[in-house]
């Protein structure tokens, strides 16, 4: 089953404690403070992967956490950063973030930091002064940053088919291209996306996309095309496929355009070659009289006898010239990498110290149920003594 949605979320890797050592050795019963500093936790990354070509290698999957940052140790050892999490998805994968949209995977390759890890505590040897040459407490690790993504693939396609179901877009699709989508006489026999690879006579290759038809209404939710109209807004071109059989093609083509532009999404002005198919059906040349400036051609054909094919292959791949070199991109292109820092969850205006008799909150505190949630991250437990400003308390959750 195809799936072009998903939710996750994301949990990049806290950041590991500072050491709270003393250098303690046979002729160096008094060595100082040697306590290292936690290392960083895992950053949660989204890759983009030209070999996947939808969602459903994250079924089941609801969540991913990133490694958490070593410990620091004695004798100044630093821990380890945490391990980064690669989440890979297809070309195409658009992230959000409660309706803000955080990146797109439009190209291959390219690699977006949304979940950032926490940095680690300092250990107690980067608190020593010569006033405080044996400080018993060292910070613990930021807890990594988090967020809710709603995961949507938008196909990335030279052309897409569109029209009403049962106009014959599958047969289209098997007659022009290397795709085999189930063919039936009855309407929404494609229930899911369909991509096809076209072969051109000059070695080109070219992606079409079947999507399931449109009825009236689709753009507000009606029948199954509403759900993938998403996939139509990356396409160069749309092969606006009409049943010319029954003598209506202008009618039919209304109601779809209609759709079009009521979705929007830049589809209203989209570039349109109209397809009138099932032409073996009609004694006569079906006739076609809507003029709009976005009708680049109109080309009749049978799937079924292969009449026309040809010519909507040289209409085709006239329409759809090369991509021009990545050396002529344009600047502001996106990157290879992009590195998005997500909103901090809560302020820095505190630090979690641990000392050797618990946990001591340092700056201004924060509202109580924000405190408690950073001290259980911290771990404290029950019985845990808890310093905030002259106060001690027992933590007692």
């Amino acid at each position: 089953m195809f799936h072009d949605r998903a939710q996750m979320r994301v949990s990049a890797g806290r950041g590991g404690d500072g050491g709270l050592s003393f250098r303690r050795e046979k002729y160096v019963p008094k060595g100082g403070p040697d306590g290292g500093d936690g290392g960083r936790g895992g950053d949660v990354v989204l890759v983009a992967d030209p070999a996947l070509r939808d969602l459903s290698s994250l079924r089941g999957r609801t969540s991913v956490l990133a490694g958490r940052g070593g410990h620091g140790r004695g004798s100044r050892k630093h821990g380890a950063d945490g391990e980064d999490v690669e989440l890979r998805l297809p070309v195409g994968t658009q992230a959000l973030d409660d309706g803000e949209l955080v990146v797109d995977l439009s190209r291959p390759g390219i690699r977006a930091v949304v979940a950032r890890g926490g940095s680690g505590g300092r250990g107690n040897a980067r608190f020593a002064t010569p006033t405080r040459q044996a400080p018993r407490f060292a910070e613990t690790g930021l807890p990594g940053e988090r967020r809710e993504l709603v995961l949507q693939l938008k196909l990335l396609a030279d052309a897409a088919l569109a029209g009403l179901p049962n106009a014959g877009k599958s047969s289209l699709l098997r007659r022009i291209s290397n795709a085999r989508p189930k063919v039936a006489a009855y309407p929404f026999t494609t229930l899911a996306p369909v991509l096809g690879t076209v072969d051109g006579p000059d070695g080109r290759q070219l992606t079409v996309a079947d999507v399931p038809g449109l009825i009236e209404g689709a753009s507000a939710g009606v029948g199954l095309g509403h759900e993938f109209l998403a996939h139509l807004e990356r396409a160069r071109l749309l092969m606006h496929v009409i049943d010319a059989s029954e003598g209506d093609a202008d009618d039919r083509f209304a109601v779809v355009d209609r759709e079009l532009a009521l979705y929007g999404a830049g589809l209203e002005e989209r570039r349109q070659l109209v397809v009138l198919n099932k032409a073996d059906l009609s004694p006569s040349p079906a006739p076609f009289s809507v003029a709009d400036e976005r009708i680049v051609d109109v080309v009749r054909v049978s799937c079924a006898t292969g009449a026309g094919v040809d010519e909507l292959l040289g209409s085709l791949f006239r329409l759809c010239p090369a991509a021009p070199p990545r050396a002529e991109a344009v600047e502001d292109e996106l990157p290879d990498f992009l590195d998005y820092r997500p909103r901090p969850r809560r302020a820095a205006g505190f630090r979690i110290l641990r000392t050797d008799r618990g946990l001591r909150v340092v700056g201004q505190a924060p509202p109580e149920d924000e405190l408690e949630q950073a001290l259980r991250e911290a771990g404290a437990k029950r019985g845990t003594v808890i310093e905030i400003g002259d106060e001690e308390l027992e933590w007692a959750p």
